[in-house]
């Protein structure tokens, strides 16, 4: 293999890992091993050769392909080698219908050239007050139109949320040192010494968090949205004891051990090995039956909380959605309907599965920015 390959290989390595799939030194050099054992002026060889290195998770493909056409172009026609030969692939204008973290991705920053500092502290301050203004703006921003670099960043603000889920009283008593009087074990203590003393004991009602259950639908209509709500997920998962988590698209999948692990990016690739219906269709209605039917016993008990992420665009041209919604809302306190759709200010229930959803939910939430999931963490805590 000729050097220059492996260059441009090196450099298509760096623009998927700007767009946002996690590529490291490890696999630019897998890719390089994988594409000296085909032939590199099949394409289509040369495409997948990459693509079983490069892309880890499904949800990966399209940005993988949108990134090999864009930066795999042949300048000279089919007939000639392709521009893997060149010294460094042509980096011709975006096509208007490219995607966004690709544009951004195919831009490399600038260097710029640094004054020695004179001002230490002065610089320091205004750097953080510039960095708390971005994610002041990064807070109101649509998740659809985030660049790669601001997913991350929003990433990593979704990380450091923290959930004080209101706390649920239960019928069980705890001793306590003040409270209402507990006149059994008064009566007890009063036996054991005699009828001398009379000493008061008290109890308060025991509380614990409630159990909260998500699901979020994942089929196509949901896709922009439902990844950034999976990263939230997570960390609601390894920050709060008593959560279960499901994701539907045409079937139901039960992701809660996927998620309990503690690396994110091994999380998701999990739940990627685990879900066979990303960005299919949605059966809302089949999901909910079957949740209903065989999870809802084990899961809904004691105040459960349920977080219903979907744009209720059901493609289950079956009756019965009706039905199942009001079975989910018996079985729980709480049916939070989380819609990206609300973003809107003149959305309006017309669909069949949005009427259902809008007239049955207790509550009805946006989730199409991080304003709105820290929204959603202060109404969990109220």
């Amino acid at each position: 293999m000729s050097d220059k390959l492996a260059e441009n290989i090196m450099h298509f390595g760096r623009l998927l890992r700007r767009a946002g799939l996690p590529v490291g030194p490890g696999q630019v050099l897998d890719a390089v091993r994988a594409a000296s054992v085909v032939n590199v002026l099949d394409r289509r060889q040369f495409y997948w050769a990459l693509a079983a290195v490069f892309v880890k998770r499904r949800e990966h493909l399209e940005l993988f392909a949108e990134a090999f056409g864009t930066y795999w172009k042949d300048p000279w026609g089919a007939d000639q080698l392709l521009s893997l030969m060149l010294d460094q692939a042509q980096r011709d204008t975006m096509q208007p219908q490219t995607k966004r973290r690709i544009r951004d991705a195919w831009s490399a920053p600038v260097p710029t050239k640094t004054k020695p500092r004179q001002e230490d502290e002065e610089e320091e301050r205004i750097d953080t007050v510039l960095t708390f203004a971005s994610d002041e703006v990064l807070r109101k921003k649509d998740f659809e139109q985030m660049s790669a670099e601001e997913i991350e960043r929003a990433k990593k603000l979704i990380e450091r949320m923290r959930f004080d889920v209101a706390d649920l009283r239960t019928r069980r008593r705890q001793r306590h040192h003040r409270g209402r009087i507990d006149l059994r074990r008064t009566l007890r203590q009063n036996v054991r010494t005699g009828g001398a003393l009379m000493p008061l004991a008290f109890y308060q009602p025991r509380v614990r968090p409630p159990t909260l259950v998500v699901l979020c639908d994942i089929s196509g209509s949901m896709e922009r949205y439902s990844r950034m709500f999976l990263h939230f997920m997570h960390t609601l998962t390894n920050h709060r004891d008593r959560v279960q988590a499901f994701v539907f698209g045409t079937r139901l999948s039960n992701v809660t051990r996927s998620l309990e692990h503690r690396d994110v990016d091994v999380a998701l690739e999990k739940l990627g090995q685990q879900v066979q219906d990303w960005s299919g269709g949605t059966r809302i209605r089949s999901a909910l039956h079957l949740f209903n039917r065989h999870w809802s016993r084990r899961v809904l008990g004691q105040g459960a909380i349920v977080l219903l992420v979907t744009d209720g665009l059901d493609r289950d041209v079956e009756s019965g959605l009706e039905f199942e919604v009001q079975r989910l809302k018996r079985s729980c306190r709480r049916l939070i309907w989380l819609n990206p759709l609300l973003r809107f200010s003149g959305f309006e229930p017309l669909a069949s599965g949005v009427k259902v959803l809008h007239r049955h939910a207790h509550e009805h939430r946006p989730v199409h920015d991080l304003s709105s999931l820290e929204g959603l963490v202060s109404a969990l805590g109220a």
